[in-house]
């Protein structure tokens, strides 16, 4: 009876999980299909390129700037009514995005995506960490690292089929049935939070200085990178800022804060934010990069181009559970700096290729050490930041791992926009980049290295 009562327990906790992966694919798969269509998208809307990328960009914005808030919705009340509430949004919007007949709809329609995103992305983690027991939690985490990896790769591919065969309209639609479902089985399935004595009301004000603070600083500094009005724009950053100062200073006088600063008085928690952001700068900056040096010095194609950058996502959805079963076991803080160590030299093996001459083969090898260190790394650095805190905060945990993951990414991609627009000759930024990927890695590496023993392995 007990092990039929076990094997139902399983089985309802399999399933719950299927729900949030399900939307964890659509909200990444909605940044990489769409970056594929966006010069159809321009046409259709008589944009231009730039003004197209707001159609991205407006969606990443978002959810930054509400992560944190949202997480906080999760802390206090229930993680489940976030989650659903997530689905129902992006959902719904994605049916608006379909049905866009204009660029200024296309926008507000993307806007409410992100907004539906932020929801589900703020309390991923939390649910993960109710759903699976302790000392197995890597396996789950690295589930949800493997899927974003999978996602990541598969994006394009996805893209151009769909566009081969139908409208940009379907990138969209093809959400709402796979959302529809995602909403049954989360309402039916996903845990409630466990019991809290005195939750707490909702800060308000501090959500509003959040998103104010997140928006202005990323919003002036994108533009800085893509040389809009210099003067306008450090004129925003320093208004960010300086709501920002104030922003975390009002943290400090709550118990649970939006903005996790106690947290980060734990200090292995705040090593594997500053790894985590360190990272993914070196992640971003080198995938960002990469197509440039293929497509330009060795002068392959667009097609063969996408297909080159398919090991790395790829070796990391393949060693990602691998490193989490290994964890169980063995220290998660020096198993990531071993992974970043190996991707360090895997981009050393990218700036020791000869200028000419290089095969596919010879790319290929080299991305996968990349992928292969990136997913040693990821899922134990993953695991360390969320232990480290109470479980009645893995909210707030999970949306400052989801934010400082997006920090990473915007500030790796602001560089490559800098040193792109410096006057290089037409190999040298790539390169340049690639030095860049190489010291956050070593950063990253090091700061994970000085958290060895502080945790030697999960705790159970």
């Amino acid at each position: 009876m007990n092990d039929t009562n076990e094997i139902k327990f399983s089985l309802r906790n399999y399933i719950a999980v299927i729900a949030i992966l399900i939307v964890l694919i659509m909200t990444v798969l909605d940044v990489t299909v769409v970056n594929v269509a966006l010069p159809v998208m321009a046409d259709k809307f008589g944009i231009s390129d730039s003004n197209a990328v707001w159609i991205v960009t407006v969606y990443q914005l978002v959810i930054t700037m509400l992560l944190l808030p949202m997480s906080s919705f999760g802390d206090r009340y229930s993680y489940r009514k976030c989650f659903l509430s997530g689905v129902t949004i992006f959902t719904l919007s994605s049916a608006l995005c379909a049905a866009s007949q204009s660029y200024g709809m296309i926008i507000a329609s993307r806007a409410l995506q992100g907004i539906g995103a932020a929801c589900v992305m703020g309390v991923n983690i939390a649910l993960t960490r109710l759903i699976y027991p302790r000392n197995v939690l890597g396996r789950g985490l690295a589930l949800n690292a493997m899927v974003i990896a999978i996602a990541t790769a598969a994006g394009p591919t996805i893209a151009g089929g769909i566009l081969s065969v139908a409208s940009w309209h379907w990138l969209f639609l093809i959400n709402v049935p796979f959302g529809i479902l995602a909403f049954i089985l989360g309402k039916r399935l996903l845990p409630q939070n466990p019991a809290k004595t005195h939750p707490g009301k909702y800060d308000w004000t501090s959500a509003i200085m959040n998103i104010v603070t997140f928006g202005l600083i990323f919003l002036s500094i994108g533009n800085i990178a893509r040389k809009g009005d210099l003067a306008i724009n450090i004129g925003l950053l320093t208004v960010g800022l300086a709501i920002g100062f104030f922003y975390v200073r009002r943290q400090f006088s709550h118990e649970s804060p939006m903005l996790p600063v106690d947290l980060f008085r734990i200090r292995l928690y705040s090593l594997s934010i500053s790894t985590s952001v360190c990272s993914f700068i070196a992640q971003n900056v080198a995938m960002i990069s990469l197509p440039f040096l293929f497509l330009n010095n060795y002068h392959f194609s667009e097609i063969a181009t996408g297909l080159l950058m398919t090991p790395w996502p790829l070796a990391t959805m393949v060693v990602s559970p691998i490193a989490a079963r290994y964890v169980e076991r063995h220290n998660p803080g020096l198993t990531a700096a071993v992974g970043m160590a190996v991707y360090a030299i895997g981009i050393i093996t990218l700036l020791l290729a000869p200028a000419s001459g290089m095969t596919g083969l010879d790319i290929a090898w080299r991305m996968a050490i990349c992928g292969i260190g990136f997913g040693l790394f990821q899922t134990p650095n993953n695991i360390v930041m969320v232990m480290a805190t109470p479980v009645h905060r893995t909210g707030g945990a999970g949306g400052m791992q989801s934010t400082a993951r997006l920090v990473g990414q915007t500030l790796g991609a602001t560089l490559v926009s800098i040193l792109f627009s410096l006057p290089f000759s037409s190999s040298r930024p790539v390169h340049s980049c690639l030095y860049i990927a190489l010291t956050f890695a070593v950063i990253a590496g090091l700061f994970s290295l000085s958290r060895a023993k502080k945790v030697s392995r999960v705790p159970k």
